[in-house]
Order: C-alpha cells, then sequence, then structure tokens
C-alpha cells in the first residue's frame, strides 16, 4: 500500500458537516469558524477530485459520489471511536447509522414491531431501512447488514447467520379452485395458470418434497411474473391463478378462507432467512447488537 500522509484529511469534517446538515452547525459544533469549515471541504474535494456535495445558501445536499464516500467515512470513523474505547477499557454504546437491506415482503410482515423496539432501546442508533428485492453489493452500496431468505445461500465471504425459518406455501383462491377444479398433485400444475415471483433462480421450475422427503421439481408455464409477492398475493386472492410464495408472507388469509392452500403433504420446502454482513474479526456495536436483537425476536416469535 503505498503511503498517503493526506488519506484521512478532512474525512471527520465532512461527516459532521454531512450529519449537521450545514456548514455553520458544522462549524458550532467542532468550534471552527464557518470558513475554515468552508476551505477543508474544498481542499477535500480538491485532493480527491471529486465534488462531494451541492451548496446553496439555503440548503445541502451529497452528490452520488459524495453519498458513497459518506458512507465509507462514517464507517471508518465508528471504527476509529470503538477502537481508542476499547483501549481505555470503556464499553462503547451503540450509535450512528445502521444502512440495512431487507427483502420487502418480510419487512413489511415481520420487522416493523422488531425496528420500533431496536430504535426504543438504543436510541443513538438511526436505521436507513431500503426495502428491496433486487441482488445488491454490500460492499460497494455502502450496506452494513442484509437480510436475505433462501433454501441455500450462494458461497459468498460475507458472513451469515440464520435467524428465522420457514417453508413455502402454494395457494389460490376459492373463485379459482371452483373455476378451474383442485388440483391433488402439484404435477397438475402443468393444466392451470400459475403466479410466479421472477427473483428466483428459476422462476417455472417450483420446488417440492415428496413422501420419502426427497425434492422434486415441476414446471410451470407462468400466466404472470412478477419481482413483487403483494402484486403476487393480490392477483392471487382476485381469482388469476395458483401462487407459491413463503409463509411469512401470509397473515390470516389461509385461516380465514380468502386463500386455500394446496400439496400441504408436498410444501415442505424450506426457506431460511438470514443476517449477513461483511467478514470483519471485530464487528462494530451497533451491528453486533442489530444481529442478537433481530435474533432474539424472531426466535421468540417463531
Amino acid at each position: 500500500m503505498t503511503y498517503n500522509a493526506q488519506l484521512l484529511d478532512g474525512m471527520v469534517i465532512f461527516v459532521e458537516v454531512v450529519n449537521s446538515g450545514s456548514f455553520t452547525q458544522a462549524a458550532q459544533n467542532s468550534g471552527h469558524s464557518t470558513s475554515y469549515i468552508s476551505k477543508e471541504i474544498h481542499k477535500l474535494e480538491s485532493r480527491l477530485g471529486l465534488r462531494l456535495m451541492h451548496r446553496t445558501t439555503r440548503s445541502l445536499s451529497l452528490t452520488p459520489e459524495g453519498e458513497a464516500y459518506y458512507r465509507q467515512c462514517s464507517l471508518i470513523i465508528n471504527q476509529a471511536e470503538e477502537a481508542e474505547s476499547a483501549l481505555s477499557g470503556q464499553q462503547l454504546e451503540p450509535k450512528g447509522n445502521l444502512r440495512i437491506s431487507c427483502p420487502t415482503s418480510f419487512g413489511l410482515s415481520q420487522m416493523p414491531c422488531i425496528i420500533a423496539k431496536f430504535l426504543d432501546r438504543y436510541p443513538l442508533v438511526n436505521l436507513d431501512v431500503d426495502l428491496n428485492n433486487r441482488k445488491v453489493d454490500m460492499i460497494t452500496e455502502g450496506y452494513d447488514i442484509l437480510v436475505r431468505g433462501a433454501h441455500q445461500l450462494d458461497d459468498s465471504s460475507l458472513i451469515s447467520r440464520k435467524v428465522y425459518s420457514s417453508h413455502a406455501v402454494t395457494i389460490a383462491s376459492p373463485a379459482y379452485l371452483e373455476k378451474y377444479g383442485t388440483p391433488v398433485h402439484p404435477n397438475e400444475l402443468i393444466n392451470h395458470q400459475t403466479i410466479s415471483y421472477s427473483y428466483v433462480k428459476q422462476p417455472n421450475i417450483w420446488q417440492f418434497v415428496d413422501e420419502e422427503q426427497k425434492p422434486f421439481q415441476v414446471p410451470v408455464e407462468s400466466r404472470l411474473l412478477t419481482n413483487n409477492s403483494e402484486l403476487e398475493l393480490i392477483l392471487c386472492a382476485a381469482g388469476n391463478g395458483i401462487t407459491r410464495m413463503p409463509k411469512f408472507n401470509l397473515g390470516d388469509e389461509i385461516e380465514s378462507g380468502k386463500l386455500v392452500q394446496l400439496f400441504e403433504e408436498y410444501d415442505r420446502h424450506k426457506i431460511d432467512i438470514y443476517l449477513i454482513y461483511p467478514s470483519r474479526k471485530h464487528l462494530s456495536s451497533k451491528v453486533r447488537c442489530f444481529i442478537d436483537f433481530v435474533s432474539e425476536a424472531l426466535n421468540k416469535d417463531g
């Protein structure tokens, strides 16, 4: 690694400006003049060869490059603070921003109560929760934790911790079954309209488990492919086809009779929920606390 004595110059002041929302407030918080803050930001941008923020007399906003740099700088500063606390024998209270990516359906069905309780217990931690179903680059996009559901995770240099287990259910509305008939075996799906989730590797191949607990696959011809499980559920309930999704996406639709579960004896394809985080030897206290908190909450509810 090439020696660079200026590598960290301006980082703390830049983060303070972003957190404060203005040069004036950052100057007051740091004990410097506004002109000093402005000069330090200008020097930082000149050294990086990038514009990090847009500044007017009334507002301050980050450029895309500034947002990425801010996330990395915040991580470095938090780790430095924790290193100093560890050396002095202090127990650092979790604080700072925690950026999380979570699947939309799981985030809406399982996480609101957990997030509310976490924020109440750790008042110095701010959460940035991005609900999405796409594949993300954890490091490049600056996430601290990914929440992901899978039958089996792909090999990765990242660390994962299983925190919840569910299984898939195949469902249809009473109106659909009355109109098209009720299939009794998954192989009959080829004769039915299906609604499939597009963000799996093979959306038109559905996985089941037979009486001997051996997995088998069934090809389907999807009338609809979508990357949104809420849309799947709405259209299924409206009688537009048979769909398949994790049980945790449902409320009381089966119990209330709004939807009918099919193939119960074959429908035990496991779906696990994992918390994924970078492979670092020492986790920050905010990341560690969130992982432990979510794991405990989901295991208690499960």
